[in-house]
């Protein structure tokens, strides 16, 4: 089934899992640092400008936001890790949600890990990316903001982060993505739409 990202919209946000809506359909999310422009990439995933907040201060999506599409798929924004200003108490709180939402949530296809291009693989990452590959959860990798970089040092970081993969996670994919020059939407789009439409 051909997935029609324009038709997102914003369903409800929730502090926990538990508060989620029913457990059913498909759904995919995305986690990254906070400063890792994940509203960005929502919304050039959508086509929509603002469908997801962005914002200059890293850290503001501090629940789990649900974007509904149609026929049941869902994305979903999750909290940013490991960067934002605040107190230790709340990261440790958003950490424990986030781990039950990805460990407990049945219709979840996929994870979208995020890491800016100039800093890909920190500590976070790739504790995502172990607890990620024991729970055989699929993850498809963007390295934001590669309009940052000059072609060059973008493909080198991306065949660095390639080769370090397979000890991290097996089966995980990666690819370039610039929210700002539209670089990547597509492919990053086909991934998504084959797990969303992965039970059709």
């Amino acid at each position: 089934m051909r997935v029609n990202f324009r038709q997102a919209k914003f369903a409800t946000s929730v502090p926990s899992a538990d508060l989620a809506p029913a457990d059913e359909g498909a759904e995919v999310a995305f986690a990254g640092r906070s400063n890792a422009g994940k509203s960005s990439a929502l919304n050039a995933l959508t086509g929509q400008g603002a469908l997801a907040r962005t914002s200059k201060t890293p850290g503001r999506t501090q629940q789990i936001n649900f974007f509904t599409l149609h026929d049941g798929m869902r994305l979903v924004d999750l909290p940013g890790y490991g960067y934002a200003r605040v107190p230790q108490a709340m990261k440790e709180r958003w950490q424990h949600h986030l781990a039950d939402y990805l460990q407990r949530r049945e219709s979840l296809r996929g994870l979208v890990l995020l890491m800016d291009c100039r800093h890909p693989l920190t500590e976070y990452d790739q504790g995502m990316l172990r607890w990620c590959a024991d729970a055989g959860l699929p993850v498809h990798i963007l390295l934001t903001k590669s309009d940052k970089l000059s072609r060059g040092p973008a493909s080198s970081t991306l065949l660095a982060v390639r080769k370090r993969l397979p000890a991290l996670h097996a089966e995980a994919s990666v690819q370039l993505f610039s929210a700002l020059k539209k670089t990547g939407v597509d492919e990053a789009r086909e991934v998504i739409s084959r797990w969303l439409s992965a039970d059709e």
